[in-house]
């Protein structure tokens, strides 16, 4: 118990000091010094920086998986939510898991490319299959007739590029709630790709 409050502590130490420096603006020193204990002695608890930093972006690439999948496994066929209510939904996870623990989500959103070899490999292909998510929902939507004729990988690029765009500003108890923002970038999705005559 003891060790894993320690490397949850370091991990989340670390994950502050990403999210304001980046990974090559913040040293070993520097994580150490935030959790009160030598440099050396860091590495009875993890094994390098790089192993913190991979820590990080894989927990947080879980829960983002995890809270699509949850909208699919509610729904596997897509039978009872529409395209437009799907969209949404992907979105209202994607705000909560950010706004939930934004200074992880901004390691993962920002500092992954600092992985080396086959972690960033495996971080790039998830990165890529979770936005796929998105592509296919409204390549769906457009081929029923529900969405514009938009592009489907510009459009998921767009959106996903506004979602992760909150690791940059949300504070909690700031002025908008995260159920608000949630609210507001579902909204602005819907009237982006949502044909005139189909109703919210």
């Amino acid at each position: 118990m003891v060790e894993t409050t320690r490397r949850q502590a370091i991990e989340d130490a670390a994950s502050a000091l990403f999210h304001t420096h980046g990974y090559s603006g913040t040293s070993v020193r520097d994580i150490a010094r935030a959790v009160d204990i030598q440099g050396a002695s860091l590495y009875a608890h993890v094994t390098s920086k790089q192993d913190v930093l991979w820590s990080i972006v894989e927990q947080t690439a879980s829960r983002f998986e995890a809270a699509a999948d949850g909208i699919e496994t509610a729904d596997p066929s897509g039978a009872t939510f529409g395209r437009g209510v799907y969209l949404i939904a992907l979105i209202r996870a994607h705000v909560g898991v950010v706004t939930d623990d934004v200074e992880r989500a901004s390691v993962f959103v920002h500092e992954w490319r600092a992985l080396q070899g086959s972690r960033r490999e495996e971080i790039a292909r998830r990165r890529d299959a979770y936005e796929d998510r998105f592509r296919t929902v409204i390549q769906d939507g457009v081929r029923s007739g529900a969405f514009h004729a938009v592009d489907p990988v510009a459009t998921a690029a767009f959106l996903l590029t506004a979602l992760n765009g909150l690791v940059g500003w949300y504070k909690p108890g700031g002025r908008l709630s995260a159920r608000a923002i949630a609210d507001t970038y579902a909204d602005l999705a819907l009237r982006a790709v949502q044909s005139p005559r189909i109703q919210p």
